[in-house]
């Protein structure tokens, strides 16, 4: 149904909680009590009320004021759209996790998936059943756009609050590991600095560059390595490390599933590289979606 504008030019949605109260009360003074006015405000607002709705709509029978019929007629249609206005107004919707149907999309990188997923899902299907997740390929560089495009609901990313409407709350602090297979390259942990710089290296990035970070710690210290090969995708690296004999430096999050599913040996890595901050962001205008701020809470609970 369209809305017609101009039929609502003459309504004042005060005057109908008025004549609610007013067909409650049956008392103009009993009715100035209850909406904390003056008795000559609520007249007027009867008088107006009279006026638009072309009917007395209350008669004074004793000290009472008695509805008409076509009082009677608006009260019953009238009373379930002013509850209905009210809870969308005033009453946030619950969200009970074990009768939700919703789809959430999230971006996030894919180590941050095979991090995250194994774990959360099936906790997820146990304490929400009908919550899809839709989870798409994202990166750092591009979180902030997609959010604000509405392209995401959220991203669970490395990415740091670039914007005023950005909500970002912290999962975790993660260190580096490096791998490697030991068929390949016989090595003890823990790496030496030396051992650490002599050895190709596999480097993901997601723009298309040679070197990162550790290519500048390791400058400091006075060595550099080769990085024979670079990726946009951590899912790339176990079957590379299984072939090659090369290094491979990665999230923390990724190594001990690795360890066990590909046979890689570990170690940490000899220098001083900052954690990287997994942290989850989102729209401000999502604060009221009770799905996903239920999500949010859920994943904090368990990751956090």
């Amino acid at each position: 149904m369209t809305i017609k504008e101009n039929d609502f030019r003459k309504i004042d949605l005060n005057l109908l909680i008025a004549f609610a109260v007013l067909f409650r009360e049956q008392s103009v003074s009993l009715a100035a009590d209850k909406l904390h006015l003056g008795q000559p405000a609520v007249s007027g607002a009867l008088s107006r009320l009279r006026e638009m709705f072309d009917d007395p709509l209350f008669v004074r029978s004793g000290h009472r004021m008695q509805p008409t019929a076509r009082a009677q007629a608006l009260h019953s249609e009238l009373m379930p759209l002013l509850e209905q206005l009210q809870s969308a107004l005033f009453q946030q919707a619950e969200f009970h996790p074990q009768q939700a149907n919703a789809t959430i999309t999230l971006g996030m990188t894919d180590w941050v998936e095979m991090w995250l997923m194994p774990q959360l899902i099936p906790a997820l299907r146990d304490a929400a059943p009908g919550l899809r997740l839709n989870v798409v390929a994202s990166d750092p560089f591009t979180d902030a756009q997609r959010l604000e495009g509405g392209e995401l609901d959220m991203a669970i990313s490395v990415a740091q609050a670039s914007a005023r409407w950005q909500e970002r709350e912290a999962l975790t602090q993660m260190p580096f590991v490096t791998l490697w297979h030991p068929e390949q390259i016989t090595l003890n942990a823990p790496l030496s600095l030396e051992s650490y710089a002599a050895h190709p290296h596999l480097l993901v990035t997601y723009r298309e560059a040679s070197s990162s970070q550790i290519d500048t710690l390791l400058a400091k210290q006075g060595r550099r390595r080769t990085v024979c090969y670079t990726t946009p995708h951590f899912a790339a690296l176990p079957g590379l490390l299984r072939q090659m004999p090369a290094l491979a430096t990665v999230p923390a999050g990724l190594s001990e599933n690795w360890q066990r599913s590909w046979g890689l040996a570990a170690s940490p890595v000899p220098l001083d590289v900052p954690c990287i901050e997994v942290a989850m962001l989102w729209h401000q205008r999502h604060n009221s979606d009770p799905a996903l701020m239920w999500l949010r809470g859920f994943i904090r609970q368990r990751f956090g």
